[in-house]
């Protein structure tokens, strides 16, 4: 059963995606703002509040310290993990810094291999991680799509029905090989047997079968 945590961080938030009832929701520091001004309360605040710029007036604030080990998106998540979600939608973690925008994607990495689907939602952008497992694509998802190697080596993957294909072969992080694929308008699948993938595609979560 997927229990969903969306959460909307500080970053460019994109709004491609409206929470439904049951869905869990976090503002993590500044996505406090996004989310109010259409009208979405969140469940829970969390941060130090350095974006936002004060302390909402929220019933459910957890409050962290300016300096930490832990982003507040990072917290965020381990906030949705322990209220039992296994999927989580981010939104407003992409453009801005690209630091932040780099601890974002290591954070679906994290997800992936507690197993958690995760995906960073921007505008006209997708990113994703998966952890021996495989992803599916649906024959209306258009546009590129590119792979990348978390670990040193991520083996056994294999790819079809998308331009350039791949049978258990082998990714590193020291070669972008995987880098501008294309969607052919045929139904998809990315597999990887041991490691994780990173994935970014030019589309929406509608893609994903």
């Amino acid at each position: 059963m997927i229990k969903r945590c969306y959460i909307v961080g500080a970053g460019e938030y994109s709004a491609v995606y409206t929470p439904e009832a049951d869905d869990y929701i976090i503002a993590a520091d500044g996505g406090y703002d996004s989310l109010m001004s259409r009208g979405i309360i969140p469940d829970l605040v969390v941060g130090d509040f350095d974006s936002l710029g004060m302390i909402p007036n929220h019933p459910n604030i957890y409050r962290t310290e300016v300096e930490k080990d832990d982003t507040d998106m990072v917290t965020a998540v381990e906030k949705g993990l322990a209220n039992g979600c296994n999927e989580f939608l981010i939104d407003g973690c992409l453009g801005g810094r690209l630091d932040h925008t780099y601890a974002n994607i290591q954070t679906l990495v994290y997800l992936a291999q507690n197993g958690a689907r995760a995906y960073l939602l921007g505008d006209e952008l997708i990113i994703t991680a998966i952890f021996k497992e495989t992803i599916s694509f649906n024959s209306k998802a258009a546009g590129r799509i590119s792979v990348f190697s978390s670990g040193n080596i991520a083996t056994g993957v294999t790819i079809n029905g998308l331009k350039y294909n791949l049978d258990n072969g082998q990714l590193s992080n020291d070669y972008p090989l995987g880098v501008s694929n294309e969607f052919i308008g045929s139904p998809a699948n990315i597999t990887v047997k041991d490691g994780t993938l990173i994935i970014m595609w030019a589309g929406g979560l509608n893609d994903i079968v």
